[in-house]
């Protein structure tokens, strides 16, 4: 497989608030630390200072991993950890079913290659890809199905609790139907097997989706982390007292919100006044604060400011984050130096630069993951034979047709000359009409406005009667772009691993390694 780069503007598929990052534009630059290359990496370490514990982390690493049988590359990258020259490069993501859509992936090869590409920058320092399951999140409609072709997979379970610890018993259907849909290809066998081995073979998802994600990348010395864990939350514990009862991040993350919107971004998340829910098994829901009294939305549970604190002494693995203070507690607990994130991600991190600030933890540099779009050998040709860039193919099925037909006709279709041409002749009748009547001004205009409409219609039915003409190019372009792009969006969002696996093995995420850039700041092609 090969690879070519074009820029994330001529996707047409990012944030104005993502470009201006990625661009280097100065208004951006109070809500981050350093910039996402080798420079700002550079200084991010020099600078890091890491208020967690090594020696946890790496016990409650090493406790995760007993079920495991684990490859010597992670065996040594959770050794390092306990090295103080050691960082971390992380991502993070839901615990999609099957791994959920391609950008999953794509999440994961970019961290690997940003810890490689800065022990060769750095050879004197560590560097470990971590990912970091959101197993908290108790947003199971988001996560518990799939896309394959136009079939649907869902895991139909009932849950109110984290969905790390859903159990699995339930799985077995939906693993049997994405068995199914791998079908019996050498690749598809070993693919059916790492899930059938995952999901049936654990007792919850967090699990599951550990040992899925370790055969995908163990070689590569991914390490995974639940952060569900009571060791690792007693080292967040002083920040959750401190934030429940200050409510500190709810004020701080509002006013960088509204810096940001009046700058014209558009912010991702909304804070609340308290920003962690209270978790048992089962159960994740808000904690608010009606009057002295601390209570668990939903539920007769109740805190006196005293027994709040005592709880979260004792039980600080019963305090989940939300969007606002995740980043927080990851931070606190990793040697971290770099986050991976979406588009969406890195807007909303930017919103949290504030609340790091006032609780004295390193912000990261936030890196943009890196996006591709696969072409396979029979779009490339259709490609080829259109005549098309491949920047063209980002653009709107209509508007790519009727590209194709101005480049190719004989005949006259575009009458943007003839449209000027009107326009110059309009602008002397209305001169001569304001000369006579100055109020017959308005009545040369509106003359005009309805012929530049009579033009633009008649230029559609001419690029229309065109199409006619050429109906299996046209044909061709519209089964290219839902090919490419299925659902009408970019196909990272979509499309499961499972066709890609099917069809190019354990190539796929090896062709990833070798061609993607985490600092090239370009969207990646890979031609299949």
């Amino acid at each position: 497989m090969k690879a070519k780069y074009i820029s994330y503007q001529d996707t047409h598929s990012f944030s104005k608030l993502v470009l201006d990052y990625v661009n280097d534009v100065d208004l951006l630059k109070s809500f981050y630390s350093y910039r996402p290359d080798l420079d700002g990496l550079k200084k991010a370490v020099e600078s890091h200072h890491f208020v967690g514990d090594r020696k946890v982390l790496v016990d409650a690493l090493k406790e995760q991993y007993q079920a495991i049988q684990v490859n010597q590359a992670v065996s040594n990258n959770i050794e390092l950890l306990l090295d103080h020259h050691t960082y971390t490069v992380t991502t993070g993501h839901q615990l999609n079913l099957f791994t959920g859509p391609l950008y999953f992936i794509y999440k994961i090869v970019t961290t690997i290659n940003l810890a490689l590409e800065l022990k060769i920058a750095f050879p004197d320092k560590n560097f470990v890809p971590i990912y970091w399951m959101a197993t908290e999140d108790h947003d199971f409609e988001e996560i518990n199905h799939i896309s394959l072709d136009d079939k649907q997979i869902s895991w139909i379970q009932q849950t109110n609790g984290a969905t790390g610890r859903l159990s699995t018993k339930t799985v077995v259907a939906a693993v049997q139907a994405y068995k199914g849909y791998l079908g019996i290809s050498k690749n598809g066998k070993k693919l059916g097997k790492m899930v059938e081995k995952a999901y049936l073979e654990n007792e919850n998802l967090a699990d599951a989706t550990r040992t899925l994600v370790n055969c995908l990348f163990e070689q590569y010395g991914l390490v995974i982390v639940n952060a569900d864990d009571k060791a690792l939350k007693s080292q967040f514990a002083p920040i959750i007292k401190q934030d429940i009862t200050q409510q500190n991040s709810a004020n701080l993350t509002e006013k960088t919100s509204s810096i940001l919107e009046n700058a014209g971004y558009k912010t991702q998340v909304n804070g609340r006044d308290i920003n962690f829910f209270y978790l048992k098994e089962n159960l994740r829901e808000r904690i608010i604060k009606e009057g002295d009294l601390f209570k668990v939305n939903n539920t007769a549970i109740t805190f006196t400011e005293d027994e709040l604190l005592t709880e979260i002494d004792n039980s600080p693995e019963r305090f989940s984050p939300n969007v606002i203070m995740r980043p927080l507690y990851q931070e606190v607990i990793l040697p971290n130096i770099a986050y991976i994130g979406g588009g969406a991600e890195v807007a909303y991190w930017m919103q949290l630069k504030a609340n790091f600030d006032f609780y004295k933890v390193n912000f990261p540099v936030l890196l943009l993951r890196n996006s591709a779009l696969v072409i396979d050998r029979r779009s490339l040709e259709n490609l080829n034979k259109l005549k098309f860039d491949f920047e063209d193919i980002f653009l709107p099925t209509q508007e790519l047709q009727n590209k194709w037909i101005k480049n190719n006709t004989e005949l006259q279709v575009c009458l943007t000359d003839e449209a000027a041409a009107v326009k110059a002749i309009f602008d002397r009748i209305k001169l001569n009409s304001f000369k006579i009547d100055k109020t017959l001004e308005a009545s040369a205009d509106a003359a005009l406005t309805k012929t530049e409409k009579l033009i633009k219609n008649l230029e559609k039915k001419l690029v229309k009667a065109e199409k006619r003409n050429h109906e299996v190019s046209i044909s061709q372009i519209e089964h290219l772009k839902q090919r490419l792009f299925p659902g009408g969006t970019l196909q990272e969002r979509t499309l499961n691993l499972a066709p890609m696996y099917v069809n190019y093995g354990d190539d796929f995420i090896a062709s990833l390694i070798e061609n993607f850039e985490p600092l090239g700041g370009d969207f990646t092609l890979i031609l299949a």
